[in-house]
């Protein structure tokens, strides 16, 4: 994907395996299946059933624990985290799993989403003497858990989590159990899986085929786990709500080969590409995809207008992140360090291009630049969504509508600010109909707060940008 380059980026990945001897090795091999989630940091919990141990470090998976590191982290059980930083920041203090030490027990915390309301309940935990080590909101929830009054640690997380707003998929851990809740909406994906007889938790299903798990189910919307050597055990926490799940997990974020709820991501990216076709043909030569995310949506698209697919331009696999630092220049055009027209494939050749979104619109002009500088006649932008006009609060860092092209220009302005020869978007329709959900249901199961502004939590004012205030 390109997300460092469009600038839509998720939140994280979790990951949690309970009752395995290699704990730590298996989080790891998770962890790398769920990189795209997140690039910055990176980091292990294990517990051997009497202590737990951590592992964490800016960077990619493979960075973190290079160096024979896992031979250090030895247990049955591990919760594992790869981060994208929006809430909080960057900062090795907001690298997770966050562990918390007391004179009783050891608590740590994995989270995927974002807490709306984390700003209210840190000054009503701060007014009360905690003290946060860590700019993130996921610590909010370890200082819930350590205040609430029940005795057993089940109970102390419920009556936490039923205090949170927002999205959340949690993985928890101490010397003796293991727990993982997601929250009321369902807006983060999250899937349970067996390894033998090791229980397997992660963001994505395709971390259990990386492992060789096997897919058990979804965990569903205000659904809590526990894991203990006795077994398994599952609770609903919160009353049942329409199901939200974020629409972008399909349409970018989450890897082809996963299943997010219950639905593939290729088929569905496919879907929305013949979708798109309907909608919005073109007399052309060719179609191709901006890797990778949108490569499903092109060959749909093909396949429905009949025009042939190629593989128009060529993603860079090999431009590090932490070693290379390029030059100015070469920063202001990072899309060629990442992307490459093929000339051969487009050079006088009328170019259908699909892409899966468009934020800024920055990166979509220089593509169609890119494009017309290899030889292509035409330059028709197809884009397999509907305009994203409205921020995310639920851990997508599109937080403000100033940065949101499509919230402030008609598709004529943007058309003409991008240099393409026509430009479409994807309808809502078509979303749901790509996605196969019942359009007489509400939302259809779907968070599409980024195209309509209607948000199925309640936001909180003071999480909203002065900007977008009315």
């Amino acid at each position: 994907m390109l997300a460092e380059i469009k600038g839509l980026n998720e939140e994280c990945g979790v990951f949690a395996i309970w009752g395995h001897k290699d704990a730590a090795s298996i989080s790891y091999y998770g962890l790398h299946s769920l990189q795209h989630r997140g690039q910055e940091g990176a980091g292990i919990v294990v517990s051997d059933g009497e202590k737990l141990s951590i592992h964490k470090g800016n960077g990619l998976v493979n960075e973190v624990f290079g160096s024979g590191v896992l031979n250090d982290l030895h247990g049955k059980a591990a919760i594992g985290h790869v981060r994208y930083a929006t809430a909080g920041g960057g900062g090795l203090a907001n690298v997770q799993p966050l562990l918390f030490r007391s004179q009783t027990s050891s608590l740590a915390v994995a989270h995927n989403g974002n807490l709306v309301n984390a700003n209210q309940l840190k000054h009503q935990l701060e007014s009360q003497g905690s003290i946060f080590q860590s700019t993130s909101d996921t610590e909010v929830l370890a200082h819930l858990i350590k205040r609430s009054a029940y005795p057993r640690l089940i109970d102390k997380v419920m009556n936490s989590l039923t205090m949170l707003k927002g999205a959340y998929a949690f993985a928890i851990l101490t010397e003796d159990e293991m727990i993982v809740a997601l929250d009321p909406n369902g807006l983060r994906p999250l899937s349970l899986g067996k390894l033998g007889d090791a229980y397997v938790v992660a963001s994505e299903t395709c971390a259990f085929d990386v492992i060789g798990a096997k897919f058990e189910r979804e965990v569903q919307p205000g659904e809590i786990i526990r894991f203990t050597d006795e077994g398994m055990e599952a609770t609903q926490f919160a009353s049942s709500v329409p199901r939200a799940i974020c629409s972008m997990e399909y349409i970018y974020f989450a890897r082809p080969d996963s299943n997010v709820d219950e639905i593939n991501v290729h088929t569905a990216r496919k879907n929305l590409g013949k979708q798109l076709a309907l909608e919005s043909p073109v007399e052309a030569d060719v179609v191709t995809g901006v890797p990778d995310s949108s490569i499903s949506a092109a060959i749909g698209y093909a396949e429905t207008t009949g025009i042939p697919y190629e593989l128009g331009m060529i993603k860079n696999r090999y431009v590090g992140r932490t070693f290379i630092q390029p030059s100015q220049e070469l920063r202001e055009q990072g899309v060629k360090m990442k992307l490459s027209a093929v000339r051969g494939v487009v050079e006088g050749k009328r170019v259908v291009m699909i892409d899966d979104s468009i934020v800024r619109g920055t990166t979509s002009k220089r593509i169609v630049n890119m494009l017309r500088e290899a030889g292509a006649t035409e330059v028709h932008v197809r884009i397999s969504s509907p305009p994203i006009k409205n921020p995310c609060y639920y851990g997508i860092d599109t937080s403000t509508k100033e940065e949101l092209i499509a919230a402030t220009h008609s598709i004529e302005e943007m058309r003409e600010m991008m240099g393409a020869d026509t430009l479409a978007f994807l309808s809502m329709e078509g979303l749901y109909n790509g996605l196969g959900r019942d359009k007489e249901v509400s939302n259809c199961g779907q968070c599409v707060a980024c195209f309509t502004g209607q948000y199925p939590t309640e936001i909180y004012p003071d999480t909203i940008h002065p900007h977008d205030k009315c």
